[in-house]
């Protein structure tokens, strides 16, 4: 398998989850943006065949924090392309926002289960990674967390019976702000999750339910 983004939240839970099963799965390749700590790390408790980091100029210091192994290191975003496409049964695409579309479409395209947590590659090219994916005979799973219920309450045999689909949020930051408060709220305060850490674009989606809209 490969996890595409194993340094982020999705990512660091598949990366535990793996840690929890040793020698059940085997670890294809783990591409991260500019975690080199935190990537090499997990490629040594994985023991990853491939580690790649986007960040060009972060490839020296992940060749430097992985001497000594096996695993084959690699920087560049022809880098993360190329680990992205090797051959997997299954692929954890949870690189964040546009940049992950590219990468999630090669492993689409090696035919593989593909477990989908970022929805904005569907909402930039939904039309073309679907294609793909009955080109390819490739199975997409969505694993964001409101695609997730929404796949299961729509498998066979429930399809029918279902009306309608009610998205519910907390509001975030801003949960129990008056009408007042949203007009005069800014993104300094729409980035004080106070439950998670999600990053600077996740959490203002949050705040804004634009990730609803997603």
């Amino acid at each position: 398998m490969t996890i595409l983004g194993s340094t982020g939240s999705v990512g660091r839970q598949t990366v535990a989850l793996l840690e929890a099963a040793p020698g059940q799965f085997q670890v294809r390749a783990l591409v991260a943006g500019r975690n080199v700590a935190l990537l090499a790390a997990q490629a040594r408790a994985l023991a990853a065949e491939h580690a790649v980091i986007c960040d060009p100029a972060e490839g020296p210091a992940l060749e430097r924090a992985l001497a000594g192994t096996a695993t084959i290191c690699a920087a560049g975003p022809a880098a993360v392309l190329a680990a992205a496409a090797l051959p997997a049964d299954w692929t954890m695409a949870a690189i964040t926002g546009a940049a992950g579309l590219e990468p999630t479409l090669a492993a689409i395209r090696g035919g593989g289960a593909v477990a989908l947590a970022n929805k904005e590659a569907l909402v930039c090219a939904g039309e073309v990674m679907l294609r793909a994916v009955r080109d390819a005979g490739a199975t997409l799973l969505p694993v964001d967390s409101e695609h997730n219920a929404i796949f299961q309450a729509l498998a066979e045999p429930h399809r029918g019976a279902v009306e309608r689909i009610v998205l519910t949020a907390s509001g975030g930051p801003f949960r129990t702000a008056s009408r007042e408060e949203m007009a005069r709220a800014t993104p300094e305060a729409a980035l004080k999750h106070p439950v998670w850490s999600m990053g600077a674009k996740i959490s203002i989606d949050s705040a804004t339910m634009m990730n609803k809209g997603l």
